[in-house]
């Protein structure tokens, strides 16, 4: 039963070749970011709940250009494994032009309301202000970031993954100096406080876009082209690649927007929740950084075989690379669980914040293997192209189980957040029953580059 989930030792070598650059590079980013938080939380639970509503906020636009971003490195990564350069390019410009698309009304609505949507979710006025005097400086910061997310997606397609490495290890290291210099006012620096912090993410997000647009003009990459030429695409590759984006998008769109959603209903139990739980999914992005890498080796393990019209190869790694992720996992999660004891002590907030993030920091040790494997099948139907599965199982479930259940438990009872999130987390084991009879079903063994011979 168990032999179709282990694979021959090379298989997990190349894996592990394409997924740890990126795990690194995210790691470090995660481990930046961490102690940027701890920078704010010096500030106190205020300033740290502010940044914790407007990241909420903008992680909604975020995840959205994932679906646009992981849309087309499918077809990048299935065009390059038939080596047609010409539609890996157009597919490259629809992914560049696309989540611009997305990206700017998100911009627009910090820019100019900042209030209005940020009051979704808090009703904290301290909160609000200090999360308005962010947003209106780390808007600019996604100008850059639609460019930043196109081009190291479309790298890693291709199987170049150390350039986006170094280049990201650089811009959060450059960003972690800002926050020091910039929020306490070092090297002459005024103390700018939220603000130094903001500010810190515009200069490196700017130099992760400079940086990797000179990489592309120093190295050629098969999807590399020229300016008058981003708006070049036909309109085959505009309709196929529309189809398995649109679902994608909204998907990420609708799945983000249902994370925000319930974060707004934890919140309902108290303002501290809100610095709790940023501590604690701030701390859990070191361990999440499995998703991403996982992410990045099943496009390319799996879309690059389809694309070569591998079909049995392409099923037999699949079902591979959810055994690995699995056994993965349970290494991770149990050094997560650990973490929980440590980290939050570090803040400087009340005990009782101290409290939320080191019990949702457990809570999430314990699911992390579930976590994995949900998204695991996620990655694997996203490299067939299967985007209708992936709709059903993340967004679909999201607000016709996850949400509904929280709701009920945060309106109707008195139950403390504990046992709010258990309900939450709960929903979990049944999305696996779901995502895992979708995976079996192999709707996603298809070559997506054959219908446009």
């Amino acid at each position: 039963m168990f032999k179709r989930f282990i694979a021959p030792s090379a298989f997990y070598k190349n894996v592990l070749i394409v997924a740890i650059p990126f795990m690194l590079q995210q790691l470090i980013t995660s481990s930046l970011n961490l102690v940027d938080n701890l920078m704010v939380g010096q500030l106190g639970g205020i300033a740290l709940g502010g940044v914790a509503i407007t990241n909420r906020f903008f992680m909604v636009a975020i995840f959205a250009t994932f679906g646009i971003t992981g849309a087309a490195s499918i077809f990048i990564a299935q065009y390059f494994g038939a080596k047609d350069e010409e539609n890996i390019k157009q597919a490259f410009r629809y992914s560049l032009t696309s989540v611009y698309i997305v990206l700017i009304p998100f911009i627009l609505l910090g820019l100019f309301v900042p209030q209005t949507v940020l009051g979704f979710f808090s009703s904290d006025p301290a909160i609000l202000q200090a999360g308005s005097e962010y947003i209106r400086i780390v808007a600019f910061a996604f100008l850059p970031l639609g460019i930043t997310f196109s081009l190291a997606s479309a790298m890693r397609s291709v199987g170049e993954t150390k350039i986006p490495l170094w280049i990201s290890i650089v811009a959060v290291s450059m960003n972690a100096i800002l926050n020091y210099i910039l929020i306490f006012g070092h090297l002459g620096f005024p103390r700018l406080g939220i603000a130094g912090a903001a500010y810190a993410t515009v200069i490196s997000r700017t130099f992760e876009m400079i940086a990797l647009l000179i990489s592309l003009k120093i190295k050629h990459f098969s999807f590399s082209t020229k300016v008058n030429e981003v708006f070049h695409i036909s309109a085959y590759n505009l309709k196929t690649i529309t189809i398995k984006a649109l679902p994608l998008t909204i998907n990420e769109f609708l799945w983000a927007g249902g994370m925000a959603t319930l974060f707004r209903l934890y919140a309902t139990r108290g303002s501290e929740v809100i610095s709790g739980m940023s501590i604690a999914s701030t701390t859990a992005d070191l361990f999440f950084v499995l998703f991403g890498g996982m992410a990045v080796a099943t496009t390319v393990m799996i879309s690059q075989p389809l694309g070569a019209n591998e079909l049995e190869e392409a099923r037999n790694r699949g079902y591979y690379m959810l055994g690995f992720s699995v056994v993965l996992a349970l290494l991770l999660g149990s050094i997560m669980f650990f973490s929980s004891m440590i980290v939050p002590q570090f803040y400087q907030v009340t005990q009782a914040e101290r409290d939320i993030a080191s019990t949702v920091l457990r809570v999430m040790s314990v699911m992390f293997v579930i976590y994995m494997s949900n998204a695991e099948c996620y990655f694997i139907l996203r490299a067939g192209g299967d985007m209708k599965s992936t709709l059903i199982m993340d967004s679909v479930f999201m607000w016709l189980v996850n949400v509904p259940a929280v709701f009920v438990a945060a309106t109707f009872t008195s139950w403390p957040i504990l046992a709010i999130y258990l309900v939450g987390q709960s929903t979990d084991f049944l999305k696996l029953l779901i995502s895992y009879a979708l995976v079996k079903k192999e709707k996603w063994v298809k070559n997506l580059t054959l219908q446009n011979t």
